[in-house]
């Protein structure tokens, strides 16, 4: 019977030996040893020496040598080898007769190897598993209770100039509340000291990869298409205190420089050789200079973050700094005549695949020509010009800074007879025109090819392809120009570069963004005025990308482009009555009868002339959303 008045200390629970943790202890304490001194090194073999101890302490039968080890996981020629050598030592130092599958050595090895490195070992008193079991107790909680470290970026980092820039704006009076990327980089770009756009050498990050990281903290959120940034409560907060930071450190830096000024023993020192004229002048040169800079610092979606000198007069730079409020300049950079090239941008696929004889040919027929050409990917259309910033090669670096570029309201669509048929039977034809109207450039043009004989083999009628370009001129706006072949198609290329480079070249050029209000309608015709505004290369090839994130609004323009006798101007009429499809379905509900559903659209106005609908596809348009029958 148990004694109730037994001593405590003589009350012994469990069992009173516990077993060894592994039956290897010199092993264990070897590699545990390998494993250290490859950590302190900074070696990549502690981890190869981790998972072989991982191995060894899982395998409960004991080891003569270092070759039995080998069918371990982990364990491989090399550590079986050097744990030979190791044995081989310990028989020489010890006998030969020396054990070594000892369990108190296996527990002094598993103790050594999980102490601290700043505290003396100490023997633990008492039942030793039972103390093993509080440490670990102990230690679990300390970190169940470990408090959870704020995110706070560093110091003048992308996320931290985001953070700043939003909070800013949110302050400003009449704020939306909200910024797109390329004004949110245009503003951030100061408080920041890598660039927005440009990748440092050797790695493919900017500044703007932080974005993400800040959206998984919940500190910044990202809706509608194209993207708005706008700061969550959490972010708000946290702005708002690194804002505090930083006006705090601006007021103590600025205490200080008047303290040092007024603390100086002797009087101040006067260059004497500057009469009060050059005094004056210098002063102002050096306020123009710091606001140049400041201005200049602002890259907005530029391929590079070098800026020339010179490229913002004053008179300019204050009358865009008082039109940023309004947000028609919030881009804040320019190009003046005589600082750029006007250069034509042929898409690779006019160079490369099909038929390569052919296509290397225009590309040697603009050589031949004289034409500054470049070849690169583009979104939407096959030619285009920009006017690219005429940059200086920087002494030390082996390649000139990439200069800013701004594209030119023209493009190009150019269509051969073959592919125009082809384009027409697959619905390309009707897709293409629509998101050349929807680029943001506002004079496409298309260049049809072989328009003679050539047709007469094609899977189409000569006349509906006839047809069909009529309708692209006539209809749908577009300047169409037929040409012959390859040759003609180089040499319009060609008449068509001397053209703009003498139309724009007395121009000062805008960099203006197709995201923000005011999209530039006055300045496209301002250039008989010797200004006009244009966007970025960069901003218009990612907003023409054909497979990107779409709105509901979106797909649905394109579902009703589908039914035949749709164009993009009749989709467009529809949209402005029923922006989604529920609306449109909630209309049709709200209808009394069948007939007053089918004509629900058929007064709907549509094109430059505001002709009806009709009927028929007012009809079409109800029976492919409202019955499970065939359209009739």
């Amino acid at each position: 019977m148990f004694n109730v008045n037994m001593p405590a200390d003589q009350v012994c629970l469990g069992r009173k030996r516990p077993l060894p943790s592994c039956p290897n202890p010199l092993f264990l304490q070897w590699l545990t040893e390998l494993r250290d001194s490859a950590k302190e090194k900074g070696l990549k073999t502690q981890y190869v020496y981790q998972k072989a101890i991982s191995s060894l302490k899982k395998y409960p039968l004991p080891l003569k040598n270092g070759k039995e080890a080998k069918i371990l996981q982990n364990f491989g020629d090399g550590i079986c080898k050097i744990l030979d050598e190791r044995l081989q030592k310990h028989y020489r130092e010890n006998g030969s007769d020396a054990p070594i599958h000892l369990a108190t050595s296996c527990l002094t090895s598993n103790m050594a190897s999980s102490k601290q490195m700043e505290e003396p070992q100490k023997k633990p008193s008492g039942n030793l598993g039972e103390h093993m079991k509080r440490t670990q107790t102990e230690v679990r909680k300390e970190k169940g209770t470990k408090k959870k470290r704020e995110y706070v970026p560093q110091k003048r980092s992308g996320g931290y100039a985001v953070l700043l820039t939003l909070y800013r704006h949110t302050q400003m009076p009449g704020s939306k509340g909200f910024m797109f990327r390329n004004e949110l980089q245009t503003e951030a770009q100061p408080l920041c000291d890598k660039s927005f756009t440009v990748p440092d050498l050797g790695s493919k990050y900017t500044a703007w990869s932080s974005v993400s990281t800040l959206i998984q903290k919940d500190l910044l959120v990202k809706t509608h298409n194209p993207a708005r940034y706008s700061l969550t409560d959490q972010g708000l907060a946290l702005a708002e205190k690194l804002n505090s930071e930083e006006t705090g450190m601006t007021k103590e830096h600025e205490e200080q420089k008047s303290e040092e000024e007024n603390s100086q023993d002797g009087p101040d020192v006067v260059d004497l050789t500057l009469e009060e004229g050059e005094e004056e002048e210098e002063e102002e040169r050096e306020e123009k200079e710091s606001w140049s800079s400041k201005s200049l610092e602002r890259p907005a979606t530029a391929l590079s973050v070098n800026q020339p000198r010179g490229v913002v007069s004053q008179s300019d730079a204050i009358g865009k700094s008082q039109n940023l409020e309004t947000g028609k300049a919030a881009m804040g950079w320019n190009l003046p005549p005589g600082s750029y090239d006007i250069v034509l941008c042929v898409d690779f696929i006019e160079t490369t695949g099909g038929s390569s004889g052919r296509k290397q040919e225009l590309a040697k027929e603009l050589q031949r020509n004289g034409v500054t050409f470049d070849i690169r990917k583009l979104n939407v259309g096959d030619f285009l010009w920009v006017a690219r910033e005429k940059v200086t090669p920087v002494p030390g670096q082996l390649r000139p800074p990439v200069g800013k570029e701004l594209v030119l309201d023209y493009i190009i669509e150019r269509k051969r007879m073959d592919d125009l048929c082809g384009s027409i039977i697959d619905g390309r034809f009707r897709e293409q025109k629509f998101r050349l109207k929807r680029c943001g450039l506002h004079k496409p043009i298309y260049l049809v090819e072989e328009c003679g004989s050539a047709a007469a083999h094609l899977s189409l009628p000569e006349s509906t392809l006839q047809q069909a370009i009529v309708n692209t001129q006539v209809v749908d706006g577009f300047f169409v120009k037929r040409v012959q072949d390859v040759k003609e198609s180089a040499a319009y290329l060609t008449i068509m570069t001397r053209y703009l480079q003498k139309l724009y070249q007395n121009c000062t050029l805008f960099c203006r963004s197709r995201e923000l209000e005011g999209d530039g309608e006055e300045e496209r015709e301002q250039t008989a005025n010797l200004s006009c505004s244009l966007m970025t290369f960069i901003e218009f090839n990612y907003g023409a990308v054909k497979n990107k994130c779409q709105t509901v609004r979106e797909v649905f323009a394109r579902q009703l482009m589908q039914i035949s006798g749709v164009s993009g101007d009749k989709a467009a009429a529809v949209l402005e009555h029923y922006s989604t499809v529920s609306s449109l379905l909630q209309a049709y509900d709200q209808c009394s009868n069948e007939t007053e559903k089918e004509k629900l659209l058929s007064s709907i106005k549509y094109g430059k002339l505001k002709r009806n609908l009709g009927p028929a596809l007012s009809r079409t348009i109800y029976q492919l959303y409202c019955t499970r029958g065939p359209l009739t």
